[in-house]
């Protein structure tokens, strides 16, 4: 179905890369804390329906992540994204483009999940929900 809609994709997930799902709000500070460690980033799709950011990383490396706020798609998993090049950005948009074979490290990823700033961003977004 979303091969039908202009300037959207359907990708298969887990052949060769995963995804790693979590909040926006999480995965923006957790992306800065990356850019700002110098560490690479591949692709990053922000669903900015959904509230949720998405981190490319290589196959069976983020296996066991139960105590992080994220989930793994993998295997028998699609993700419909935008062409790089749409301008529209209604449905979402790249943080970090699809242009290479470049995966974020999944390591430096829970690293970047586990920077006291982003769990504290968490706990807060906890806290505010129990109100």
């Amino acid at each position: 179905m979303a091969n039908d809609v202009p300037g959207l994709r359907l990708l298969k997930v887990g052949d060769g890369w995963d995804v790693v799902r979590t909040s926006a709000e999480i995965g923006l500070l957790a992306l800065a804390c990356l850019r700002s460690t110098g560490d690479s980033v591949g692709p990053v799709l922000h669903d900015r329906l959904n509230g949720r950011l998405y981190y490319a990383v290589q196959t069976g490396t983020a296996t066991r992540w139960d105590d992080l706020p994220v989930r793994l798609l993998s295997t028998d998993s699609w993700l419909v994204a935008p062409c790089p090049e749409l301008l529209d950005y209604s449905f979402g948009e790249w943080c970090e483009l699809p242009g290479d074979d470049t995966l974020t490290e999944a390591e430096a990823l829970r690293a970047a999940l586990q920077n006291p700033y982003v769990t504290a961003a968490k706990d807060e977004a906890h806290a505010g929900a129990s109100l």
